[in-house]
């Protein structure tokens, strides 16, 4: 018996999960597949996790056009999911000729698109910053530059989103489609009538499932140190370099936890699935020197890589296909594609899906709860918690203070954690100085409990990532 929706969304990325949180406000059937075994584990994951302002992108590019958008929404759409936003500005340096002529350009481009702005001399930028690099002589001050987490986003979009009708999959690889009469068939047993391509590095492969791709993905790997709680005494905004043609440059960008990112790279893979670092860090090194000094890499605690979804066309490819009816292209969503998702996902919905429906908007839309913050709470909420539920008493992760209660709390959820790293990615144990050296096998055996399995079936993140293999004596 094949399963019948209304929409089909391939990809459950931030893209992907703003556009199911969107449709999930009609009364759409809406089903999301996932090939990971969690949400937000592409380009999401692993990205500089800011909103760009809009300066930079290229005049009359669906980039621009959609990160002006998308900058501008992003504070009411965190407010509505419960999610941190911080407008924590941003500084472009330039510390030659050249690179004050082109940061006339960008300044320019904040007039015509109305991006608020303030240009500071080198003295006045260092006040603010004074781990400026010496060289730096001219500063383009961007206020509206916020940093969020991403996949904090995109598992709260997720959630709510399944909360209110909306169907996730994972562990769900889409390995065959036809279009049969005005229907998609996927995988022989998923019938959809509109399906949107949110595949990210993959986008083409679904693409060539139907039709000969009208463009190529051309990965890009960015390669990044974080550093441990700074909490303002580094850097206080992110700091950009001013952009080449190559991209905005290495970056130094405070975290919404207080932790610090130096990066990224921009390589060409040919592996979309090829996210471990190497040269790429000391490219990082050799750059940040540019725009920041005294860099503190004794307090470097993790690095990571990330893919973009680069496409060969220069610019997001959203549409719907030319010669394939109710088939949703949201493809190349590479930088700034984090500050543009909230504007794509409401033209997709809005102006590509809903026309296609008699559809009306769901009563009794149901919000999500945010996930519990300890750390957030006064001393008297902490106790009344505690009384409640002990095991919010029981610390698990020192370096971050999480408690048993907080990891228990992200594992019942709708689109709650089944892996270590999902746990990590929804409430912050193994995040801290440590990296889980001390909290990684309490929450493993938490996850076993909660989830009613054994210790060798929890993953740390992908398939075949077991952290247990073997027992060292039978089970009595």
């Amino acid at each position: 018996m094949k399963l019948m929706f209304d929409v089909v969304i391939i990809g459950a990325g931030i893209t992907g999960s703003l556009i199911a949180h969107r449709l999930s406000k009609s009364d759409l059937r809406v089903l999301v597949l996932e090939k990971e075994n969690d949400v937000a584990e592409g380009a999401t994951g692993a990205n500089s996790a800011m909103v760009h302002s809009g300066h930079d992108p290229k005049p009359g590019t669906l980039k621009c056009k959609y990160n002006l958008e998308g900058n501008r929404m992003f504070p009411d759409l965190c407010k509505e999911l419960q999610v941190s936003y911080v407008p924590i500005g941003a500084y472009v340096a330039s510390g030659s000729p050249e690179e004050e002529e082109r940061l006339e350009v960008l300044i320019n481009q904040c007039k015509e698109r109305n991006v608020p702005f303030e240009v500071l001399s080198g003295e006045e930028a260092k006040k603010e910053e004074p781990h400026l690099a010496d060289r730096i002589s001219k500063v383009l001050s961007l206020p509206s530059t916020g940093i969020v987490t991403p996949w904090e986003v995109t598992i709260a979009a997720m959630e709510e989103a399944m909360l209110n009708g909306v169907e996730l999959r994972l562990d769900c690889e889409v390995k065959k489609i036809e279009k049969k009469d005005d229907a998609f068939l996927i995988n022989d047993e998923i019938e959809a009538k509109v399906l949107v391509n949110c595949a990210g590095a993959h986008c083409d492969e679904i693409t060539g499932m139907l039709r000969p791709s009208p463009y190529k993905v051309l990965p890009k790997k960015g390669e990044y140190f974080v550093l441990d709680h700074l909490d303002g005494s580094f850097v206080k905004h992110v700091i950009y370099p001013v952009p080449t043609a190559k991209g905005k440059g290495v970056l130094a960008v405070p975290t919404v936890h207080g932790n610090v990112m130096l990066g990224p790279n921009s390589d060409f893979t040919d592996d979309p699935e090829d996210d471990a670092t190497g040269d790429g860090l000391e490219y990082i090194r050799n750059q940040i020197v540019n725009t920041m000094k005294d860099v503190p890499y004794h307090k470097m605690i993790h690095t990571f890589a990330g893919l973009r979804p680069n496409i060969d066309l220069s610019d997001f490819y959203i549409r719907e296909d030319e010669e394939i009816n109710n088939f949703i292209h949201v493809a190349g969503i590479e930088s700034p594609g984090l500050s543009a998702a909230p504007a794509i996902a409401r033209d997709v919905v809005d102006e590509m899906i809903l026309p296609k429906f008699t559809s009306k908007e769901k009563e009794n839309y149901v919000h999500r709860k945010p996930f519990i913050r300890m750390d957030e709470m006064s001393d008297e909420q902490i106790n009344e918690l505690i009384a409640k539920d002990s095991s919010f008493g029981k610390l698990v992760c020192r370096c971050e203070k999480i408690s048993e209660g907080q990891i228990r709390d992200v594992i019942n959820r709708k689109c709650g954690a089944t892996t270590i790293k999902g746990v990590k990615m929804r409430c912050r144990p193994g995040m801290g100085r440590c990296q889980g050296g001390f909290c990684e096998p309490e929450v493993l055996k938490i996850l076993a409990q909660e989830l009613h399995k054994k210790p060798d079936e929890i993953l740390l993140d992908k398939d075949g990532s077991n952290v247990c293999v073997a027992y060292a004596k039978e089970e009595l």
